[in-house]
């Protein structure tokens, strides 16, 4: 009776244990993904100090599969008055890339992607539980379209930088 009784606990166990693990595979994985979206007016392609925020910029969520780079999932969101968006994802996307990218500013004078360069044009995240990141909130890099001109006080913030004309002081 004993015997029985023990087997029957152990397989309980493990039922409950393979049922646990069953319904944690099949749950479905939401993050959410947080940046800002910013007016480069000293083109330097960093968040400086007299850099403003913009509100009511376009940004596009795409994950592609790293082999043939396939458009998996795609989400577009728009940022509020402080220049911030927030993207809900669906899925957990391990075996992917994904990237935050710009689509469309708001301001007419501060409206170039600078296309040559990969700063500042999209960021990449990871949107996966495996990642080591215990939250579900992935904070994405600060996204900025650029001035035409340069503001004439760029000269002196990046000075103050250690950065001059001629390269880094």
């Amino acid at each position: 009776m004993a015997t029985s009784l023990k087997a029957f606990f152990f397989f309980a166990s493990t039922l409950c244990l393979v049922s646990l693990a069953l319904a944690a595979s099949h749950s479905s994985e939401t993050f959410k993904v947080v940046g800002r979206v910013y007016c480069d007016n000293c083109r330097a392609q960093f968040v400086t100090k007299i850099s403003k925020y913009i509100s009511g910029a376009k940004v596009r969520l795409e994950c592609r599969d790293r082999e043939g780079g396939h458009l998996t999932y795609k989400s577009e969101g728009e940022t509020d008055s402080t220049g911030t968006y927030e993207l809900k994802v669906e899925g957990d996307h391990e075996e992917e890339v994904c990237e935050v990218a710009l689509v469309k500013s708001s301001d007419p004078d501060c409206a170039e992607i600078d296309h040559e360069n990969f700063l500042g044009k999209s960021a990449r995240i990871s949107l996966t539980k495996d990642s080591g990141i215990s939250s579900d909130i992935r904070l994405a890099n600060p996204l900025g379209f650029m001035v035409k001109e340069r503001l004439p006080e760029c000269t002196e913030v990046l000075r103050e930088l250690g950065i001059t004309p001629s390269g880094l002081v």
